[in-house]
């Protein structure tokens, strides 16, 4: 059996590698990555790394050779037209490797009415794949947890948490149990070939208040909630680059759209995944 990791060397495809190193040997497992000299601590392994472009079909289907099942981990875009050409691409190049299964890695924010920029991509993925002829099952994060992280200093700043979503509640998962997640389903073939789907979150969604006293606890500092307008938000981080892609993510959570808890974490690895309050204690560091 050979397992192709798309995305390998990103932040959650290093650790899907790693889970994935837990469970079979090294030469089952190919890293297909764009800058291959960035994995070399996987070469070092015994992993296959194989540069890919995603808009490259052709130089896609020589990579993919010899794979059994592909874990899909789509690259970061906020285009929906390039998400879309990336993942008919994947098929395409799958085709003509004769790779008959797939593995992809997904996002909660898709329903109809979701005002989430990627939420189009996100929506037409599980009908793409029902369409495809392929052997598949998807896997969608609830919002990550580690960005928290590096945002806790601008919150202790503020004293509140901004977030435009109103009294509703977020979802969230992280970087590391998502990545424990994938590996075991890649690997249990009962699970993961008829067309399943499954939510990764924590068992607990958080409202803003409960949020912010969750980070109190772990910084010592207090943490309220003054949410701003949504326009107001997308004005703040303009300068990042993703201000109205984040506030359209917001906006959906202001509809009770990110909400959504699952135990499907639990049925995949046998064991619930970390809470918010363990998750910021233990990754917090003043």
């Amino acid at each position: 059996m050979t397992y192709t990791i798309t995305g390998a060397t990103g932040h959650l495809g290093t650790l899907v590698m790693a889970n994935m190193l837990k469970l079979v040997v090294p030469n089952e497992l190919r890293a297909a990555v764009h800058t291959p000299s960035k994995a070399q601590s996987l070469v070092d392994k015994g992993v296959d790394v194989v540069a890919i472009d995603y808009l490259q079909p052709d130089k896609l289907a020589q990579a993919l050779q010899g794979t059994d099942t592909l874990v899909y981990i789509p690259s970061k875009t906020y285009s929906v037209l390039d998400r879309v050409t990336e993942l008919e691409n994947i098929l395409a190049a799958m085709k003509q490797a004769a790779v008959s299964h797939i593995i992809a890695v997904s996002f909660f924010a898709d329903q109809e009415d979701n005002p989430f920029t990627m939420s189009a991509f996100y929506g037409y993925l599980p009908r793409r794949l029902a369409s495809s002829g392929f052997k598949y099952a998807i896997l969608k994060n609830s919002l990550y947890a580690d960005p928290l992280i590096p945002y806790l200093p601008e919150l202790i700043q503020r004293q509140n948490l901004i977030y435009p979503v109103g009294d509703q509640a977020l979802s969230f998962i992280s970087y590391a149990d998502s990545a424990e997640a994938i590996a075991k389903l890649a690997t249990q073939p009962t699970l993961n070939q008829d067309g399943q789907s499954y939510l990764l979150s924590q068992t607990q969604n958080y409202t803003m208040p409960t949020l912010g006293a969750l980070m109190t606890e772990a910084t010592g500092h207090k943490i309220g909630y003054a949410p701003v307008t949504n326009a107001e938000f997308a004005e703040i981080y303009a300068a990042e680059g993703d201000g109205q892609e984040l506030a359209s993510m917001y906006r959906a959570g202001e509809m009770g759209l990110l909400a959504q808890t699952s135990t499907a974490f639990e049925t995949i690895t046998g064991h619930e995944p970390q809470d918010m309050a363990a998750f910021l204690k233990t990754n917090y560091h003043a």
